[in-house]
């Protein structure tokens, strides 16, 4: 017997197919470049279903930026979980799989995007800055907690290392991909000598 979607199935379906789109062409085009028509065409729905979902295009391209970083992050928490000791830690899997999650410099690019149309508008920034504060919270916490249980502690604070870390993020795949240079495994080897094993 086929399941009945309930009205707020329907919606997160409608909002999954919308955002899948928006990547699509901000990738391609950037924020300024992409129209919502293309985006909605791409879709196969109507303007009206992305004002009804997200309201205006900066609204749409934030939610693509934060379903882009979720998943890079839910990436990374299945790699780092299968570590259980410092000992166990490989950057070159962690490298292998940053590589794999950041799937190409167009997606890179949506993140510089962002940060330029952050850097030169005001009230965004400020409409976003606690979204980007709990970013940076819950990775500074993820980071100590699992640091711990691998048997590490810091020597640098979790928070600073959280927002070194979103800051390089885009810029190592870009970079890796315009120089033709894998900068994925020496970025970590930096990252991971900022932790030290407990005595």
């Amino acid at each position: 017997m086929a399941e009945r979607w309930t009205k707020e199935r329907r919606a997160e379906h409608t909002r999954q197919i919308l955002l899948d789109a928006a990547e699509e062409v901000f990738a391609r085009k950037g924020l300024t470049g992409a129209a919502l028509e293309e985006i909605a065409d791409a879709a196969g729905f109507t303007r009206g279903a992305i004002y009804s979902q997200f309201g205006a295009k900066e609204k749409l391209f934030l939610a693509v930026v934060d379903r882009q970083r979720q998943r890079f992050l839910d990436g990374f928490t299945a790699v780092m979980m299968s570590f259980h000791r410092l000992s166990d830690v490989d950057v070159d899997e962690l490298a292998d799989r940053w590589r794999q999650l950041s799937s190409g410099p167009d997606r890179a690019a949506l993140g510089y995007e962002w940060t330029l149309f952050l850097l030169r508008n005001r009230d965004a920034r400020e409409r976003v800055a606690a979204k980007r504060l709990e970013t940076v919270r819950a990775l500074g916490e993820f980071i100590s907690k699992n640091v711990a249980r691998i048997g590490g502690t810091l020597n640098i604070e979790a928070e600073t290392l959280a927002r070194v870390i979103l800051a390089v993020n885009d810029g190592i795949t870009l970079d890796s991909h315009i120089d033709g240079q894998n900068l994925y495994g020496p970025y970590l080897r930096l990252v991971i000598s900022s932790i030290e094993t407990l005595p």
